[in-house]
């Protein structure tokens, strides 16, 4: 007979009795079981539970009482002044004699015994979380994250900044070298123009220094940032602050959760870079094919939802808001300025003005006037330095021997803007034209790089290089050679080629005004000029018959 479950063999005795009229002697004889059993079959169709097990001793049993005494006292014991596990089980190894009795034998009983005692205690319910309705349009989450990245071959802790939609999950990450008020105020711009519009009620966040001041006892009341309060009325948020602690982080527990997914979905292995901007790029690719998945046992995808969501955000404000923190720092006579004990060079004309310093989360940006004349990557380190070697030419021709041992030719070297041809150049001019002149013929092809391509003068000095012309023009001849032949607009009509504060690097979005004069004048109709009028103050020259002496 094959095997039966209870309820099988159950079923089948009553099926016996009902329609056989098998006796219970006959019916214990099938089915291979006692009387009882068939019984009990015949009285339900289904059998009785099974009786609990009483439960086993353990040999932690003797020692519980004091483990609870211990607890009981923790109610009226200081905060930090409460036993740990650890501390539990030294004084019952110590006090109590106890051997035999693992560490997790303990920790199991604590754990389980704790929140009893203050439940008897009268200190009030376990935590218990309660699912919460989110309409759509409303509200959202914001949080930071550590992240590590390969940025440039170097292992760099980053910080990511996430904006998390709570009715639709719709989550929208930028990353960024630090995590200050810039890159706060730089997430939720970001955010803002990826989703199309601001939520109409609270965001939650937790108690950073970025917006809150000062948190005010245990209530909901906080002294907020100046800059935060004028940024959040200016893009009309309405804020909610979670309590301090591990316990505020299950007030947002979306946009906690959300943290962890993308970082061990995205970012694992640990991405490899050339910059923060590459990064970004493919994390708003991500962003854009996550829309595709599903939260949970939810009916439809987080791009469905957000599709509901996005037409009852509040539009964006018209005016932009300016994110970088504003510095007027003093050039000093090395031509360099201090924001946030780092150093940063300007160029050499600049020494002993003041200027002003836009810094972003990820850049800054160096203005002389209301002309941009520098932009380096922000070091987030303290007492670093960025030195810019274009800065300084002006300087090295005077000076050609600073050149070989200057801070900004070796930071060159490791960015790669001084490659190993400028190298290869620079070290058969001098064999040529001493250690000075081949310097200085160096630094005048280095000046080709203010108005032409770097690739376009790399190209060039490579061609020089290759038949031994060692002059900085034939360098210049053939960079334009190679700018011709680049099927990419030529270096003189790219703006990126340019270097910074030239009149021509300028944004798409500005028009210079000498091309719109040039533009609205009338078209020239006159006839070229011809200079066939002064031929007659050429000598003539005789002819061949009049020299000969044939006059006619």
């Amino acid at each position: 007979m094959a095997r039966m479950t209870k309820v099988e063999k159950y079923a089948a005795i009553r099926r016996d009795s009902r329609v056989e009229g098998l006796s219970q002697r006959a019916l214990a004889r099938k089915y291979a079981v006692s009387r009882r059993t068939v019984a009990e079959a015949l009285m339900s169709a289904w059998p009785a539970p099974r009786k609990a097990m009483a439960p086993r001793r353990s040999r932690l049993d003797p020692f519980k009482p004091v483990i609870d005494q211990m607890l009981w006292l923790d109610l009226r014991a200081p905060r930090k002044q409460r036993h740990t596990v650890r501390r539990i089980f030294d004084r019952l190894v110590a006090e109590q004699d106890m051997e035999g009795i693992s560490y997790s034998t303990v920790c199991n009983y604590v754990a389980a015994r704790r929140p009893q005692i203050r439940a008897e205690a009268g200190h009030g319910p376990p935590e218990v979380p309660i699912d919460q309705i989110h309409k759509p349009g409303e509200e959202a989450e914001v949080d930071f994250g550590e992240v590590w990245v390969d940025l440039a071959g170097r292992r760099t802790k980053c910080y990511m900044f996430v904006f998390r939609l709570s009715y639709s999950g719709k989550a929208v990450h930028h990353v960024t070298l630090s995590c200050g008020q810039e890159a706060f105020f730089e997430g939720h711009v970001h955010a803002f123009n990826v989703l199309g519009g601001i939520p109409t009620g609270k965001v939650r966040y937790d108690n950073l220094t970025s917006a809150v001041a000062q948190v005010l006892g245990f209530t909901r009341a906080r002294v907020e940032n100046e800059r935060w309060v004028a940024f959040r009325s200016h893009m009309g948020l309405e804020t909610f602050y979670c309590r301090p602690g591990l316990a505020g982080a299950h007030e947002k527990g979306g946009v906690e959760g959300e943290v962890g997914r993308f970082r061990r979905n995205r970012l694992v292995p640990v991405p490899q870079v050339a910059s923060i901007a590459e990064l970004n790029a493919s994390i708003d690719r991500w962003d854009a094919e996550d829309d595709g998945r599903r939260i949970g046992s939810r009916a439809h995808t987080v791009g469905e939802y957000f599709a509901i969501e996005r037409p009852l955000l509040q539009p964006l404000p018209a005016e932009p808001f300016q994110t970088g923190r504003v510095f007027h720092p003093r050039v000093d006579r090395r031509s360099q300025i201090c924001v946030r004990t780092n150093r940063y060079s300007v160029p050499v004309r600049l020494i002993g003005r003041q200027v002003r310093v836009l810094l972003h989360s990820n850049e800054l940006i160096v203005f002389a006037g209301k002309i941009e004349v520098a932009r380096h990557e922000r070091l987030i380190a303290k007492n670093g330095s960025r030195l810019e070697l274009d800065h300084y030419l002006e300087v090295l021709v005077r000076k050609p021997g600073a050149l070989p041992g200057a801070t900004a030719l070796e930071q060159a070297r490791q960015s790669g803007r001084f490659t190993p041809v400028h190298d290869a150049w620079w070290a058969a001019v001098r064999k040529a034209h001493g250690d000075a002149h081949g310097t200085r013929a160096l630094i005048e092809v280095l000046m080709l790089h203010r108005s032409m391509a770097h690739e376009h003068v790399v190209a060039g000095i490579a061609a020089a290089l290759q038949v031994g012309a060692l002059t900085s023009d034939v360098v210049a001849v053939e960079a334009r050679k190679a700018a011709q032949a680049d099927p990419q607009p030529t270096a003189a009509t790219r703006t990126d080629a340019l270097p910074v504060g030239h009149p021509a690097a300028l944004p798409a979005d500005i028009v210079s005004l000498t091309e719109h004069r040039l533009a609205s004048l009338p078209a020239d109709r006159r006839p070229p000029p011809s200079v066939a009028a002064y031929d007659q103050l050429l000598p003539r020259r005789r002819s061949a018959n009049q020299k000969d002496g044939d006059t006619s």
